[in-house]
């Protein structure tokens, strides 16, 4: 997958602004949080502003924040999402999030090299909404592989096993 990174979108709704008492504990924790990502192997990449994360940008409503990462792959992420210090105050989401009436999370490969937008991943996210997942935006429960190089078959790729060509077997 050298050719490819992982490109990932996560949008959660506030239940209450930033600076309420609700979110202090989410708000306190970002830094341990993003700093774990950093560390992890895989990280490539991660949306952040001056503040050093990314709370205040809300491109999509005032009341949801954005995460968007990049990874090296999809064992990478997965790793850091539900095998590190990220998975305890993942089950706290409910206690700083309202649910979402719809996908959050959408997958998709991006060149290596290359940094998704936040326009990008919100065109990205639509299509896993309108279309499900596909090549072109999937979920960690349907990943799709990384592009990869046409290959072209060998002739004994090509051969046709008598079975299938509705003759007996020798």
């Amino acid at each position: 997958m050298a050719g490819y990174h992982l490109a990932q979108l996560n949008l959660a709704r506030l239940r209450a602004p930033l600076e309420s008492p609700e979110l202090a504990d989410f708000v306190a924790r970002l830094p341990e949080i993003n700093d774990l990502a950093e560390r992890s192997p895989g990280y490539v990449w991660r949306l952040q502003d001056s503040s050093g994360d990314a709370t205040a940008l809300r491109p999509f409503e005032p009341d949801v924040i954005v995460n968007l990462t990049v990874w090296e792959s999809v064992e990478s992420l997965h790793a850091f999402t539900y095998r590190s210090g990220h998975l305890e105050p993942m089950r706290r989401r409910r206690d700083w999030f309202r649910t979402f009436g719809g996908p959050h999370q959408v997958l998709w490969w991006i060149p290596a090299g290359t940094l998704p937008t936040v326009t990008e991943a919100g065109d990205r996210l639509a299509l896993l909404t309108r279309l499900g997942p596909s090549p072109e935006a999937f979920t960690f429960r349907e990943p799709h592989p990384a592009p990869g190089p046409t290959i072209n078959p060998t002739p004994d790729d090509q051969a046709v096993d008598p079975a299938v060509a509705g003759q007996p077997r020798a």
